[in-house]
Order: structure tokens, then sequence, then C-alpha cells
């Protein structure tokens, strides 16, 4: 495993971080409890020491399932990155920004941004103790509240980095303007964002200006939620209450197949898979500190963490950016 210094901060986090989202359950058809578990300890055998989360995986499910499975290690050799501003329960009393329903089954649950310094500060105590920790690595905004001052919600995260609940701050989701308005309350640690061979939209704005600033990049749905990996054009099927019925649908799938069979050879003369291929080109880009890769079970995150064991030359780089070219 390697490991990178996130911006500015003395964080070194392993380039591959586990990404908890899926283990939550909610949107991704459902999950298996002693599965996650195992498959955050495999992450943390196999150099893996970052894990990523939020309360809203899960609706709190994902950070508790975290806080049992990482009872009893070394809290001093683990980073914890979570999130904060999107409210379910009800407790932010209709303030905030609406941003969907996360329902199913004809049930309603909407969805509000809300980062108020009171709903920051209420959210990481509750993530505390689903945690089992005294303290978060990492805490980032989860998605932009249009409702809330930027400069207040800065201010909550530099008073928690005083109280030392937080050793650094950062944001996801960003835009260039709002990082700007948000550098001049704090120093941000980083933005995590979308990127894909598929979405390279951060390339144009975001990376020379996280670059020129000492901010770190994180980079979610490297693997466009599983598409990358192939799976999805043999034989496996999503459940009905799976969201990735509908965001598959965004990508043209012969264009997708393409590039995948373009590269696949590459992937086999590694003796490794196409989406651990994936993963490794995403490593490499400029501006990237580390990438979120997903695990539902032992056998995934074990092969997430041999990412790092596969070298690519000048010559194969250039035939999967050919490949990646024609697939917009």
């Amino acid at each position: 495993m390697e490991y990178r210094k996130l911006g500015n901060t003395d964080l070194n986090l392993s380039v591959i971080t586990h990404g908890a989202f899926a283990i939550g359950g909610n949107m991704w058809g459902g999950n298996e409890k002693q599965d996650s578990i195992d498959a955050i300890h495999a992450s943390l055998d196999h150099g893996v020491t970052s894990i990523d989360t939020a309360p809203f995986y899960g609706f709190g499910l994902s950070e508790e399932l975290i806080g049992e499975a990482i009872k009893g290690r070394d809290r001093s050799k683990i980073q914890l990155l979570n999130k904060f501003g999107l409210v379910w329960d009800g407790s932010n009393n209709g303030k905030g920004e609406f941003f969907f329903d996360a329902g199913a089954d004809g049930k309603s649950i909407p969805v509000y941004k809300y980062a108020s310094k009171a709903n920051v500060i209420k959210e990481v105590e509750e993530s505390l103790k689903r945690l089992r920790t005294d303290y978060i690595d990492l805490l980032q905004l989860h998605w932009p509240d249009a409702t809330t001052p930027v400069d207040e919600t800065m201010e909550a995260l530099n008073l928690l980095i005083e109280q030392g609940k937080i050793r650094a701050a950062g944001v996801s989701n960003y835009s260039l303007d709002q990082l700007k308005e948000a550098q001049k309350t704090i120093s941000l640690a980083s933005n995590q964002v979308s990127y894909s061979m598929l979405n390279r939209e951060i390339e144009k704005e975001i990376v020379p200006y996280t670059l020129a600033n000492n901010i770190g990049i994180i980079v979610y749905s490297p693997l466009e939620r599983g598409l990358l990996t192939g799976k999805y054009f043999k034989d496996a099927k999503l459940k009905s209450n799976d969201h990735r019925n509908g965001y598959f649908g965004q990508f043209d799938p012969e264009k997708v197949k393409a590039l995948l069979q373009t590269i696949e050879p590459i992937a086999t003369s590694k003796n490794a898979t196409v989406a651990q291929l994936v993963l490794r080109w995403t490593t490499l880009q400029p501006g990237i500190s580390i990438v979120l890769a997903g695990s539902r079970n032992a056998a995934q995150a074990i092969d997430n963490a041999k990412t790092m064991d596969i070298t690519l030359h000048t010559d194969e780089l250039t035939i999967i950016q050919q490949a990646i070219d024609q697939a917009r």
C-alpha cells in the first residue's frame, strides 16, 4: 500500500481508502452485517488504514458497523473520514435545502442539506458515539447547503478542530467558487468529488485550483458504482431497490463495453482485474490524493487493496487514455 499526505494536513492516508457507502444498505439493495465487518477487517489487514463514511449511509448503520469493526484495533493507526450535513430524521425542523426523497416501497424519507453551526456540532456528537471514538480524523461537509452561509459552516469546523474533536476539515461536491469562498474562513484539507474514466469534469477547474492551493482531492465513484468492473455486462443483476438501476442509464453501454474490452488485456497482463486497473489508473491522475473503493465482503476488500501492486508504464497509460477518449 502507498500512503499520501492529505493537502496541508499531517494526515497520511492510504491511497486506496475503504468507501463505506454500500455497507449502509440503503440505496444499495441492503447489506449483510458480518460481510460488511469482514470487509473492514480485510481492508485493515491489507494496508488500507483509511475508512470513509457518512451518517447518511444507512442512516447511521455504516458508522455503527465501522465502530464495531475497529473495536480493539489501534485507533492511532486508523484514519476515520466522516461527513455531515444531510438530515433525514426531521431534526432540522424544515430548515435547510430539500435534496431528495430516500424512501422506498411507498415510504417517504425526505433528505435535506443542512449545515448550520448547531447542526454540525450535533451531528459530530452523534457520529462519535456511533463510531465509538473521541475524534474524527477528517470531517467533510457532504453537500453544499445554499440556505446556510458558508462562513457559518466553516466557523463550526474551526471550532471542532480547536476542541480536538476533528483533526482536519474538508468539503465534498464543492465547485470552484464554493472552494474559494470557504477558504476565506478556513484552510481546507480536501474536496471529495466524483471522478472516473467516464467523468473527468474536475480536471478543468477543480484540479488546477487544488494543486495551486495545497488542497487534497478525494475521489468517489471511480468505478462508477460498479459499472467499470464490467460485471454488469455479464451475469451480475441488480435488486429492484438498488439506485444503480437508474444511475447507469446516463452512460452509453456500448461505449463503456468498448472501453473495458480495450483495457482488459492490460489488466490480464498484470494478473489483475479490470476494476483494479481502473482504480490504479485513477490513483495516478494529477492532483488525486486518495481513491475511495467500496467493498461488501472480504474478497472485494482484498482485491481493492492489491490495486496498488499494479505498475503501469507509459505506453500502457497511452492505450488507456486513447480508449477513454473514444468512450466520450
